[in-house]
């Protein structure tokens, strides 16, 4: 194969509950990337788009490359030389794993453009190099979703322990984005650095119960178990109208909405891509009631992660 391009999806971190340890991927937005191989030596990013020129041009400070050094490092095949053109179709600072979904496509690509001789397991810490390029920490709870699809558990770092989890077949989200931008590095910096015990062992009952929802496909036990008592009473501040969206949502029918990553998106899981729609509509029309404009985004969990295009 000389020639590729590949798709990698966004993702819902944390999950209410599950604050740098749980995601999921969705079926759309998504980043494209395109990449060949060609004669000169070296990796060459010749073009970006959707990006308004905000993204690095050089490829060992892109995060959808720096993937790509790592794969090319691991099987011995650093004189290669590869051109990348990068689609960004995502919004930045959108909570919706932008960075994860292009190195994902990257580490994705190009070990297509290899004839896949690495598994994605062990794809999964070269795209976690590209995130710590991203946002100078190397999560894993948007990468892997992204590379996986479905759900994960990122039950450790140190070593890297990912779990997939199952998703029940009827599990849909409905994901919106209103039009403004929350920097991952100030969502970050507002949390507090303790957390009083009480407010710990709720939060570990509720990822205990999410987990056990999903496994059982109890979908009212996963509605139950997404609520965040930790984070989300702190990043909500960021979000104008969270309040009264989240009511919204929960009218339309959503089982429990939440922010997704570090927002301002917002996600509400349900049953049923009819329900997903109303409950997009009802928090388009909520934003929109306080003068901010949004986009939605309903699919099922995605359960496939990245795909190769052509």
């Amino acid at each position: 194969m000389k020639e590729v391009k590949a798709f990698a999806p966004a993702t819902v971190a944390n999950v209410a509950c599950g604050f740098d340890i749980l995601g999921f991927a969705v079926d759309s937005p998504g980043d494209e990337i395109e990449m060949k191989l060609v004669d000169k030596p070296g990796i060459v990013i010749k073009d970006i788009t959707g990006d308004d020129g905000r993204l690095s041009r050089n490829p060992k400070e892109n995060t959808a490359t720096v993937s790509v050094y790592q794969f090319l490092e691991k099987i011995g095949a650093e004189k290669a030389g590869i051109e990348v053109t990068l689609h960004k179709k995502m919004p930045f600072g959108s909570g919706l794993g932008s960075s994860s979904a292009s190195t994902v496509a990257g580490a994705f690509a190009v070990n297509a453009l290899f004839d896949n001789p690495l598994t994605s397991e062990e794809l999964l810490p070269f795209a976690m190099e590209g995130e710590r390029v991203a946002c100078g920490a190397a999560h894993a709870d948007n990468v892997a979703p992204a590379l996986y699809g479905g759900f994960v558990l990122v039950r450790s770092y140190d070593p890297l322990d990912v779990v997939r989890l199952n998703v029940p077949e009827e599990l849909c989200c409905a994901v919106v984005h209103p039009h403004i931008e929350v920097s991952t590095k100030d969502a970050r910096n507002i949390l507090r650095g303790e957390i009083p015990l009480v407010d710990a062992v709720r939060q570990w009952g509720n990822v205990g119960g999410l987990i056990a929802g999903l496994e059982q496909e109890n979908y009212d036990l996963i509605g139950r178990s997404l609520q965040d008592v930790i984070v989300e009473p702190i990043r909500s501040m960021l979000i104008p109208g969270f309040d009264e969206v989240k009511r919204a949502a929960v009218y339309a029918g959503s089982m429990g909405t939440a922010i997704s990553g570090s927002g301002p998106s917002v996600f509400s899981l349900c049953r049923g891509l009819d329900k997903a729609e109303r409950i997009a509509n009802a928090k388009v029309e909520a934003f929109k009631a306080i003068g901010i404009e949004s986009d939605k985004f309903v699919s099922k969990v995605n359960k496939v992660g990245p795909k190769i295009i052509y």
